[in-house]
Order: structure tokens, then C-alpha cells, then sequence
């Protein structure tokens, strides 16, 4: 009798101010390697460890949406004013309550794992989802000296990926200077 195997999400968080190709490739890894059934972008009004945005919500929902067109597998989607939060808690209890998806995988770099113990209600997100992490550098070896690795190393996927050379703020501060 053949086995039948979950199917789990993604979800990617964060301000994608701007969505970038490193955004696309990281997806790309985790739907090849995890399987993944769908991963959905959720784009936040604002980091809450940053004093503002670049770009409006509206240019950031946009530009995500554009890069991942030809992504079946990838959603770009704002959910802050459907659940009425912009804690990852509420949104990953959303998927749970609402969609009715109980295996998620939520994805981030190390460059948060480092700080993850400062988000609200953290142990109860890395109770609720299997976190994956991705490399970024620098921030790999602060990374596994977490709170989070410490407590719940059990609860953690690490990727190995190839560094990813772009970022949000390389896209702003090129930006700024062609202005």
C-alpha cells in the first residue's frame, strides 16, 4: 500500500521592500527540495525592527506579484487587514484556523534567526510550524548560536544554499544613487 504524504506550504514573511530574484530563488530551493505544494509571499506593511519602507505597500504588493508570475507555486498576498495583525503568530494561526492547513513550513534567513527570540509569541510559531532556515552571510554562526537553535534545534530545517548576492537594501541604496 502506497504512503500518503503530507502536503505542506511555505510561507515566506517579511516586507519585501523590494521583492528580488533572491526572494525568486530561495522559493524555487524550497518547493524542489521540500516539496512543496505552495509557497505564499506574505507581505507585511512594515518590518516592525526597521523604522520604515522604501516603497508603499501597494509597489511592494505589485513588484512581488510581478516577479512571481510565472511561478505557479508562489503567491504573493497581504493578509494584515483580513486578520487584523501584522504579528506572524496571528498569520500563521490564520493558514491553520481559516485555510485549514496544518502543515506549514515557515521560511527565513539566518539574518532572523539571530533575533527570532525577540518576535512575539516565538516558541509558539516554532510549535506550530517546522521553521526552515536559509543562508545568509554573515549571519550563519550567530544563527546557530540562537536562543531558538538552543531550545528548538529539533524543530529546525537548515538549507543549504548558495549565498544569495542581492538584497533588499542593495536594491534601495542603488535606488537612492540613480535618483
Amino acid at each position: 500500500m502506497a504512503s500518503i504524504q503530507k502536503k505542506y506550504i511555505g510561507i515566506l514573511g517579511g516586507s519585501f521592500d523590494p521583492a528580488h530574484k533572491g526572494h525568486l530563488d530561495i522559493s524555487k530551493i524550497a518547493i524542489k527540495k521540500l516539496k512543496l505544494k505552495k509557497i505564499y509571499w506574505v507581505i507585511t506593511k512594515k518590518n516592525p525592527f526597521k523604522n520604515k519602507t522604501f516603497y508603499s505597500l501597494d509597489e511592494r504588493v505589485k513588484l512581488a506579484k510581478q516577479i512571481s508570475r510565472t511561478q505557479k507555486k508562489i503567491k504573493a498576498i497581504h493578509l494584515e487587514d483580513i486578520i487584523k495583525s501584522p504579528r506572524t503568530i496571528d498569520m500563521i494561526n490564520y493558514f491553520i484556523r481559516k485555510k485549514n492547513i496544518k502543515n506549514i513550513y515557515f521560511m527565513i534567513g539566518s539574518d532572523n534567526l539571530v533575533r527570532f527570540h525577540k518576535w512575539k509569541s516565538w516558541k509558539k510559531i516554532v510549535k506550530l510550524v517546522k521553521l526552515i532556515v536559509f543562508s545568509r552571510r554573515g549571519y550563519d554562526r550567530k544563527g546557530m548560536k540562537s536562543t531558538v537553535v538552543k531550545n528548538f534545534k529539533n524543530k529546525i530545517i537548515f538549507v543549504k544554499n548558495k549565498h544569495i548576492t542581492i538584497s533588499s537594501t542593495q536594491l534601495k541604496n542603488k535606488t537612492i544613487l540613480n535618483k
